[in-house]
């Protein structure tokens, strides 16, 4: 594998260039990480893809029977210690299984679920008698986790949480009682890692297990997609459980969902990967087959834009997701992951959000057999939906983005404030000499000055009350957002000489992206003339010459059906 830089700051590329060397892709990985994308890939082609329809209807059993299968090979002790029955491998790993096993949403929430957010608490926090008594058990999925977070009246304010735990009369348990919703593998999970307030206020994780009585499952819920997954409330009636079961620190427990939650973000993008590029090689081989009007619908170049578009969006979100990968697997750990806090937000929202994009294309381009539940796509529709919920819904992501930026930036962390100054600096002087040479370069730093702009212009207006500015975040959040991906995708076509049509059009619908966000965001942090003058910034900014994006489509289309999958 190549080597990875590891000393650069989370969110720091929207004040610093890098170069395309420091940036960790696809192209990059070991031998190993392909044989175990390989593995992975004919495990879930034969065990989970045949057993659909049994995991669709909810058979007892077929699931977590596959999810046991999987064990055996591994795939679900990635992160374990090998001295708690597990493989010990990296992140990459871990994120190229992801990927492999999101052909079926449904499946992929039991086993994400289970190795993620179920066994990952314990990983991270676990103490070495915790670990000892249950890291085997969660290795093999002779326990089958789950986490228990939301609450009725808890969901994304996961610290309004009712649930209660308090200290038995002789020290040695807790007496935890109340309800969490929406658990995903509520149904037949083993240990869950539970969030309860000590005394009504400490917010603390615990270790639960339904053997220790008290825990009770509600039915299966009735969902719109991953019908398939098992998803319930889940009880709890004075559970006794002992005090050694106390995950990590009393009074800590926000510590522990939070950062598990930024590994459940990046995760994601990994499943949304996956999943969509599942939907567009089906779409790719419905395109070849269905005729109309004498031709196959894949000669007509609207299909083919479509064709063209998903290829886009999943190679922005690609070169996203393994670049924030790159960032954490040379040093991984807690503090590792909190530092790209941000980048995982990121991940999180572009993923889900293209992955919507390529399934409800997908569906059209099936036209009405999209609709029906005879295709694969019919599915992948109703199960890419949830995406945008889980892990923190994508609107609480959209204002974590900018306030982690701006709360980095009042800590010293990050130098905001100097690179928007510098911004400001160009404003009133001539552009950097050379800076035009490189067009696309140009563009993505571009959209990074338009950025830091609207963000420095959004603090000086609302200061101490711009959290209260949803409106505002979210837009800023939008051009975050784009300069990760420009960039990101950009230094990986730079890096391994792909994607140069992709890039081309991603960079220029990009800026376009950029621009509509700036405008809002500069009209409600500007007025009258300052607004006039703010707009003649942009506008100079932003100013690009299109590339023939029809002409381009065309020719990512041609390598799309010919190779009969994603491909750059």
């Amino acid at each position: 594998m190549a080597s990875i830089v590891t000393s650069i700051k989370g969110g720091s590329f929207l004040i610093e260039e890098r170069a395309a060397g420091e940036v960790f892709t696809p192209e990059d990985f070991s031998a190993e990480h392909r044989d175990i994308a390989r593995t992975a890939a004919q495990f879930f082609l034969g065990e989970v893809a045949p057993n659909i329809d049994a995991i669709q209807h909810q058979e007892p059993g077929v699931a977590v029977a596959a999810l046991r299968k999987s064990a055996a090979l591994g795939l679900t002790s990635m992160a374990i210690p090998e001295e708690y029955g597990g493989l010990e491998l990296d992140i990459i790993s871990a994120m190229v299984v992801a990927e492999q096993l999101a052909g079926d949403g449904s499946y992929a929430a039991w086993h994400g679920a289970h190795t993620g957010i179920g066994t990952l608490p314990l990983v991270y926090y676990g103490t070495p008698a915790q670990k000892a008594k249950y890291l085997p058990k969660l290795a093999t999925a002779e326990l089958v986790a789950a986490y228990a977070l939301t609450e009725p009246h808890a969901g994304s304010d996961a610290l309004a949480a009712r649930t209660r735990a308090d200290l038995s009369a002789d020290g040695t348990h807790y007496i935890l009682s109340g309800q969490k919703m929406w658990i995903t593998n509520g149904g037949a999970a083993d240990l869950f890692t539970v969030f309860a307030k000590i005394g009504g206020d400490q917010f603390t994780a615990f270790l639960v297990e339904r053997a220790f009585g008290g825990v009770t499952s509600g039915a299966e819920e009735k969902k719109m997609g991953i019908k398939g997954s098992s998803t319930t409330a889940v009880y709890f009636d004075n559970v006794p459980v002992p005090v050694e079961n106390v995950l990590g620190e009393v009074g800590r427990g926000h510590i522990i969902a939070f950062n598990i939650l930024n590994i459940g973000r990046l995760k994601l993008g990994a499943f949304a990967l996956g999943g969509a590029k599942q939907v567009l090689a089906d779409s790719l081989r419905y395109a070849k087959e269905r005729k109309a009007f004498g031709h196959a619908i894949a000669d007509f170049g609207a299909i083919r834009h479509k064709l063209a578009e998903m290829a886009v969006r999943l190679y922005a979100t690609e070169s996203m997701v393994w670049r924030t990968v790159g960032l954490i697997a040379p040093e991984e750990s807690l503090k590792t992951i909190e530092e790209y806090a941000v980048e995982c937000s990121i991940v999180k929202v572009h993923a889900s959000e293209m992955l919507d994009y390529v399934v409800d294309e997908g569906v059209q381009i099936h036209g009405g057999y999209g609709y029906h539940q005879d295709y694969a796509v019919e599915r992948a529709y109703r199960d890419s939906r949830i995406n945008r919920i889980f892990e923190g819904t994508n609107e609480i992501n959209r204002l974590l983005i900018p306030g982690m930026l701006f709360k980095r930036a009042s800590r010293g962390q990050l130098a905001l404030v100097t690179a928007a100054q510098k911004v400001l600096g160009e404003i009133l002087g001539a552009p950097p000499a050379g800076e035009n040479a490189d067009e696309e370069m140009r563009l993505v730093r571009n959209a990074r000055k338009i950025t830091l702009l609207a963000m420095g212009l959004a603090y000086q207006k609302y200061l101490m009350e711009l959290d209260k500015q949803q409106e505002v975040l979210m837009g800023i959040a939008d051009m975050v957002m784009e300069v990760f991906a420009m960039e990101s995708a950009l230094l990986r076509s730079r890096k391994t000489g792909t994607g140069a049509d992709l890039c081309a059009v991603l960079l220029r619908d990009g800026m376009a992206r950029v621009e509509v966000a700036a405008r809002t965001v500069l009209a409600a942090c500007s007025d009258g003339d300052a607004l006039r003058t703010n707009m003649a910034v942009l506008r100079r900014f932003a100013k690009y010459e299109p590339v023939d994006a029809i002409a381009l489509r065309r020719r990512i289309a041609d390598r799309l059906l010919a190779a009969g999958r994603y491909c750059c």
